[in-house]
């Protein structure tokens, strides 16, 4: 699958990155690139990679933003995982970075994370031009309180509540959909697609964002912890408001496959080689971790 190769590509760029770098600061570079290289999957930059790749062959020519989007992506979990936050101490099958360097450390390496992406972000918008621009000024929105940041304050103030749909389908939209969104439209932005075009990947990454969310949901209450990377059942220890506590495993998957019907008919509309997004649809729909 392409998904191989677009992960390759990332491990690769992402490894080489932070060779070199510090000297008295140089643990923090150590904790930044422990967390980052730490075994993703890699979806965010493949969606990217997927959606250019409808218009434009050359797909690595946008490495550099698909990257900074993994740096704050793998920056989130760093935090998420902190004892503050949803305090847990396995990541990708590994220690979290508080477990491995400390609490302290891993804070600051989150930081870290978001400011390096920044700088990727600003130094390929000065080579790249206005297009580069925008869809750096998007990944910056999505990452924000307007998006995942802002996803997860919702998170943690209904943590043990019980909260409506409209409630839970807005957090979700912004902690998890929001860059989903931006790694999606971004791609079309970056290969000068149409704004229809641009309108009908936004509809796309929307409904994948959820479809997404359904299957974490989903595989946190049935997954395997050894499959998965991280531990099981946790949002049911923490009395959190899921899909599969609002709705039921059924349901969720019989909305999981509905959405991903409508993502797969809304890119046989596209004209352009929609075949890897097709097949990464696919695979967020029957993947097990």
């Amino acid at each position: 699958m392409i998904l191989d190769e677009y992960k390759d590509k990332v491990d690769e760029w992402l490894k080489q990155y932070f060779v070199g770098k510090g000297s008295y600061d140089k643990i923090v570079y150590e904790a930044m690139s422990y967390s980052l290289n730490a075994g993703g999957k890699r979806i965010r930059p493949a969606l990217m990679f997927a959606a250019y790749s409808i218009y434009c062959d050359n797909y690595e020519c946008i490495m550099e933003p698909a990257c900074a989007l993994e740096m704050i992506h793998t920056y989130s979990l760093i935090h998420d995982d902190l004892p503050c936050m949803d305090d847990d101490d396995l990541r990708r099958g590994k220690p979290t970075c508080h477990k491995k360097f400390s609490y302290p450390l891993a804070v600051l390496a989150g930081d870290g994370l978001l400011n390096e992406a920044m700088n990727v972000l600003f130094s390929y918008s000065l080579a790249n031009g206005e297009k580069a621009l925008k869809a750096s000024q998007l990944i910056a929105k999505c990452s924000g309180a307007d998006g995942m940041l802002g996803g997860q304050v919702v998170d943690i103030i209904s943590e043990g509540k019980s909260i409506d749909y409209d409630q839970l389908r807005y957090m979700h939209s912004k902690k998890t959909g929001a860059l989903i969104k931006a790694a999606v439209v971004c791609g079309g932005l970056l290969a000068d697609a149409s704004e229809e075009h641009i309108n009908m990947l936004s509809e796309y990454a929307d409904k994948l964002g959820l479809a997404f969310q359904i299957k974490d949901d989903i595989l946190d209450e049935i997954g395997n912890a050894e499959e998965l990377g991280k531990n099981v059942k946790k949002d049911a220890g923490k009395n959190k408001t899921t899909y599969v506590s609002m709705l039921s495993l059924e349901e969720c998957q019989k909305l999981l496959e509905d959405l991903t019907k409508q993502c797969k008919d809304i890119l046989t509309v596209l004209d352009g080689n929609t075949e890897f997004l097709m097949d990464l649809t696919d695979f967020l729909l029957y993947r097990k971790y």
